[in-house]
């Protein structure tokens, strides 16, 4: 019985240790953050950067465009603090690791909504280098057959049988772009997608 107990306990110890270890680590860029720099370049201008926001969805024949409809686009400030969370995140982000903006350079951003056809437009920017981000989510559903058992007839032959169990599968694609309006009165027209 004591045996039993102690096999028991280092389960517990040990699949408490994995669910520890399974979370992600959260990294933040180390650059101190310019707040009067990222508001004068979120200032009003004479530019503008419009586009439309979409995913290339694999299917069976090909892929096809999925357009990014009803979404908020996001836009920020390329600065100093910027760049340090976007090589860092580059460098360091995967299914283990995560990597955050501050909540102060969070808020520094404007967002804006597609359409219903996946377009969308930021007025009035001043010149400089911005990031734009979105999320493209959509679904693939389909049927794949489950085995179920087999059986023999009279004759020794053997029969598999299966039963069809529909699926659907959600996904969700960040969609980014790093645009640089260059001067004043310039209008921009990108493809924001995967």
């Amino acid at each position: 019985m004591k045996k039993l107990r102690i096999i028991i306990l280092s389960l517990i110890l040990t699949s408490s240790f994995f669910k520890v270890n399974a979370q992600k680590t959260a990294y933040y860029p180390q650059v101190p953050f310019d707040s009067l720099q990222a508001k004068s370049m979120l200032g009003l201008g004479t530019s503008s950067i419009e586009g439309l926001a979409y995913a290339k969805v694999p299917g069976q024949w090909g892929s096809k465009k999925l357009y990014a409809t009803n979404v908020v686009v996001t836009i920020f400030p390329v600065t100093a603090y910027f760049n340090e969370w976007y090589k860092l995140r580059g460098k360091l982000e995967n299914k283990k690791n995560s990597v955050y903006m501050s909540e102060q350079a969070f808020r520094y951003r404007i967002t804006v909504q597609t359409d219903e056809y996946g377009r969308f437009k930021f007025d009035k920017m001043k010149p400089g280098k911005y990031f734009l981000q979105s999320f493209a989510s959509y679904s693939k559903s389909g049927s794949t057959p489950v085995y179920r058992g087999s059986g023999y007839n009279t004759y020794g032959g053997r029969t598999d049988y299966y039963d069809y169990q529909n699926y659907t599968n959600n996904y969700t694609d960040r969609i980014e772009e790093i645009v640089e309006i260059t001067r004043g009165g310039q209008a921009i027209e990108i493809k924001l997608k995967k």
